[in-house]
């Protein structure tokens, strides 16, 4: 492991089988938990996170270029959101052909046309990169997406730097558990939301947490909320169905739910489709982007995360127009970008089919998914592609380079799974917060970051799809 743990280390299977015990528990005495899977509705049964025994090397360099331009993304999101024109030409394709993103939009105009109820506007946002390797060994910083919309374990992540500190101290690498950052996302994303309650202005009206039922991952919310709890700001925690049953608008458009005034909403559920389950659910949303609650992400905040949006941005000038006369800005944000191609009906998108199916294990083919799990890999995208090459339905995709970081070995530590060394693949993501209040950013901060780390054997998915596992970096 370059610059990480010495091989004798690695390879005492005594030593391993001990330090995998201590981290266990290191993990459950820090609160690095979720439910288990068997069980997500009953609250008494937990276990640790996923998550790797030993912290993954990570140049330092990269590192910090990854937190220096998060601010940077933070407004080409805030400034995307407020650009209809860009919104609807950039998705015009997709939500010809794409359900969901067509729904999305719908309420978007239909909410341009009766007029924003609110001037504030508040990001939570999350930018995921892996490091692609060069031919010269060299690691460059590449962009796989932006989550605007529930970007989640800031709360998780923010114990696990004890975790991996106390297990490298037990190895005797005391020098090693030095390099391991100190990382609190949970208290910056708080941050945000506290600032964007506090410019809405009543004290008696309450965050909403919007969840999903039986959510596995409720520890990683709850550090969120006891921090806004710290700060004596009340919150609660409502389904869309209670948004169904309760919610309503007074003649200021201000929006209750269960009798409590909502100063914000902040999804963490209404990213996929299976979310929406009725004409109701849907309402509900509309009700909620209506509202003078400040949403997090409001609707064109939500709809400037798709992938569409973002092979859009690669194109040539695209940028440009966000930050005229900042040219460093420019540099510094493209100079993240994989390759990103159109699959839209025309010349471009039928060299784009062409290229995909000449070459399948060059690419990754992504539907206008969140949540992990949704790319297409090697030879599916053929079959993909081969059946809807002729059809406008392939617009509902892009096709983006594969990006080849180098493999680390690690163990990643999982309830009932076997305790074997494995060769793995980590991402890196950075959490980004914003508020906005009219035409001025009030605060606009990187937030903290996560590594995340899978056996190499899985091309897609998270910790949340139980691919992924959680990780420190350890920068080299």
């Amino acid at each position: 492991m370059a610059q990480g743990i010495p091989d004798k280390i690695m390879t005492n299977t005594t030593l391993i089988k001990d330090l995998a015990d201590v981290a266990k528990d290191a993990a459950l005495l820090q609160g690095v938990l979720m439910r288990i899977h068997e069980t997500p509705n009953s609250s008494e049964l937990v276990t640790y996170a996923p998550f790797t025994l030993f912290p993954t090397p990570v140049p330092k360099a990269v590192f910090l270029q990854a937190l220096a331009v998060q601010t940077h993304y933070n407004t080409l999101v805030d400034k995307i959101s407020q650009d209809p024109d860009f919104l609807e030409e950039a998705l015009a394709s997709t939500i010809a052909v794409d359900d969901f993103t067509a729904r999305l939009f719908r309420i978007h105009q239909q909410i341009l046309k009766e007029g924003r109820s609110q001037s504030i506007a508040l990001g939570l946002n999350r930018s995921d990169y892996m490091l692609d390797q060069g031919d010269d060994g060299s690691s460059s910083l590449k962009q796989i997406e932006i989550n605007t919309f529930a970007a989640s374990f800031g709360g998780l992540s923010s114990r696990t730097p004890d975790v991996h500190r106390h297990v490298l101290k037990v190895a005797g690498q005391l020098e090693e558990s030095r390099r391991i950052l100190d990382n609190n996302p949970a208290a910056g994303l708080a941050k945000a939301v506290a600032k964007a309650w506090e410019l809405y202005g009543s004290e008696r009206a309450v965050v909403m947490f919007l969840v999903e039922k039986g959510q596995r991952n409720i520890f990683d919310q709850r550090y969120i909320e006891n921090e806004l709890w710290k700060r004596n700001i009340s919150t609660m925690r409502k389904r869309f169905d209670d948004v169904i049953k309760t919610g309503s608008l007074d003649q200021d458009k201000r929006l209750f739910v269960d009798d409590q005034e909502v100063a914000v909403v902040y999804f963490r559920d209404g990213y996929m489709p299976e979310n929406y389950i009725s004409e109701k659910t849907w309402d509900a949303r509309l009700l909620m982007e209506r509202s003078l609650a400040v949403k997090c992400p409001d609707i064109s905040t939500h709809l400037a995360g798709t992938k569409k949006v973002q092979q859009v941005l690669a194109s040539p000038g695209v940028l440009e127009k966000f930050f005229p006369d900042q040219p460093r800005v420019v540099e510094q944000i493209r100079a993240t970008f994989a390759g990103l191609y159109t699959l839209d009906v025309g010349p471009e998108g039928e060299k784009t089919v062409a290229m995909a199916l000449a070459a399948p294990d060059r690419f990754v083919l992504k539907p206008q998914r969140e949540g992990g799990g949704n790319n297409i890999y090697g030879s599916e995208i053929c079959q993909v592609l081969q059946g809807v090459k002729e059809s406008t339905e392939r617009m509902a995709y892009i096709l983006m380079d594969k990006i080849h970081p180098a493999p680390v070995q690690n163990y990643l530590l999982r309830r009932d799974g076997p305790l074997k060394i494995s060769n793995c693949l980590s991402e890196l993501g950075v959490f980004g917060t914003y508020v906005r209040q009219g035409k001025d950013m009030v605060m606009n901060e990187c937030a903290g970051h996560l590594l995340r780390t899978k056996s190499s054997e899985h091309s897609d998915g998270g910790v949340a799809a139980g691919v992924a596992v959680l990780d420190n970096p350890l920068l080299v």
